[in-house]
């Protein structure tokens, strides 16, 4: 499993918080985690902040 992956299940409402307080456009439907949805999580987050998945991921990791 992808290291960005384990850090959402490990510790999502931390990252959720985070992300919040950069990007205050993030609403708490545009964070809904379903397990086995990261994919679909990471499309919304890089449509809401206009970030690729790449970028998005690197921050993710850097956390």
């Amino acid at each position: 499993m992808e290291s960005w992956k384990m850090k959402l299940k490990g510790n999502w409402n931390e990252i959720k918080g985070k992300m919040k307080q950069k990007y205050a456009s993030l609403t708490d439907d545009d964070l809904l985690y379903d397990d086995g949805k990261d994919d679909e999580l990471l499309g919304r987050i890089q449509k809401k902040i206009g970030q690729s998945k790449d970028e998005v991921i690197k921050w993710i990791e850097s956390l």
